[in-house]
């Protein structure tokens, strides 16, 4: 999935989609042992939200910050 960019679900096939649910239970798991995962240290994301909501741009934050991004 190296390159491909998550804008719609249309763009996974079935498989992938699986997959990358695994990965984000797996990274929850982690979370929940407290073992670190900077798995995308280095990188950058953007938010971009329809409506504003709080909860939901800090919990994206905390979640990019876990993963090791830098939020705009």
């Amino acid at each position: 999935m190296k390159g491909k960019h998550f804008l719609k679900l249309l763009d996974f096939t079935p498989t992938e989609i699986e997959d990358l649910l695994n990965m984000a239970e797996g990274f929850k798991e982690q979370k929940k042992n407290r073992i670190s995962h900077k798995i995308f240290s280095d990188k950058n994301i953007v938010l971009l939200f329809e409506k504003d909501s709080t909860r939901t741009r800090c919990a994206f934050e905390v979640a990019c910050a876990d993963l090791g991004m830098a939020v705009t």
